[in-house]
């Protein structure tokens, strides 16, 4: 085979793996038990405030938070990361989700949205920013256990 012949077949298997897909089912789907009654929450980032909304989905697992080493970076949905700010990291989540994430050891949650891929931890389900990492009181312990309730579901765009 010659050389032009490679190039064509390696530009082609290249090309077939760019496409896009869908990475989160969203209907039907749920990694966890869901809660029977439907809980409503803003989604207003960091606030607890009732509104007419329900629990799309329902995830536990452990999260741990990210801060100095990516603070002033680009996230993956193409923001700036201000480590200060109440978003997460999420490897399947559609970019802009709103998440009421839950310290099942204290019980204090907040209200985050995801603009970044991750965590890269194998058993880790989240990873919160500084900041909604503070609001849960995850920082003297560095992971935790905690309940994810999707409130609103992101469009998935990029920000670039």
């Amino acid at each position: 085979m010659s050389i032009c012949k490679l190039l064509v077949v390696f530009v082609m298997m290249v090309a077939g793996g760019c496409g896009t897909s869908q990475r989160f089912a969203r209907t039907g789907e749920t990694e966890a038990k869901s809660d029977p009654k439907p809980r409503t929450e803003s989604a207003k980032p960091g606030t607890n405030v009732p509104s007419t909304g329900k629990v799309l989905l329902t995830l536990e697992g452990i999260a741990s938070y990210y801060a100095d080493d990516f603070h002033g970076k680009q996230t993956s949905n193409g923001e700036i990361y201000d480590m200060h700010s109440l978003t997460a990291a999420h490897k399947t989540l559609p970019f802009d989700t709103m998440i009421r994430v839950t310290n099942l050891a204290n019980n204090k949650s907040v209200v985050v949205r995801v603009n970044d891929r991750g965590p890269y931890v194998d058993g880790r389900i989240i990873d919160l920013s500084l900041g909604a990492a503070k609001a849960i009181d995850l920082i003297a312990t560095g992971t935790t256990r905690v309940r994810l309730e999707v409130l609103k579901w992101g469009e998935g765009t990029l920000r670039h």
